[in-house]
């Protein structure tokens, strides 16, 4: 099954979720109902210390996982066949506990308030079912003009 990535831009350079992107994270998200869900395992090069996941990781991954539940519900919302660029307005990372590097670690995300243009997300890292860190965004879709708008 071909992920949201991989389905709406399998060209797409972004560090953390860019299929294309060799030395990215490649995250790769799926959606099942309103819920968005991606597993990742982290490599010895992401982490901050020993057997602990870096915080920048923990974000870019709470970022694109969050960016991409915003782009398909944007698109669901709006009938549309495809989503639109889009790109993050704010987020906030809570990190509540370090991420241990130890399994594969699972990315839940859901839409909050949804509306043509733009989408609100609430998301959450687990490590072995438990929650890490979480995070809340504003993700909008980018007109024309914009550096992201043909980037997938």
């Amino acid at each position: 099954m071909k992920s949201i990535q991989e389905t709406y831009a399998p060209h797409s350079l972004c560090f953390g979720c860019g299929p294309s992107n060799s030395q990215g994270l490649r995250i790769k998200s799926y959606v099942d109902g309103n819920l968005f869900f991606a597993n990742f395992k982290p490599e010895s090069y992401h982490q901050a210390f020993e057997n602990v996941l870096s915080g920048g990781i923990v974000g870019t991954l709470l970022d694109c996982h969050s960016n991409w539940c915003a782009a398909y519900s944007m698109m669901k919302f709006a009938n549309e066949n495809a989503p639109a660029c889009t790109v993050t307005a704010y987020y906030s990372v809570e990190l509540l506990k370090p991420t241990p590097m130890d399994s594969i670690l699972k990315l839940v995300a859901s839409p909050i308030k949804v509306s043509n243009n733009k989408a609100e997300i609430n998301a959450e890292l687990l490590a072995q079912d438990v929650c890490t860190a979480r995070c809340s965004g504003l993700f909008v879709a980018v007109s024309p003009g914009h550096p992201a708008f043909h980037r997938w």
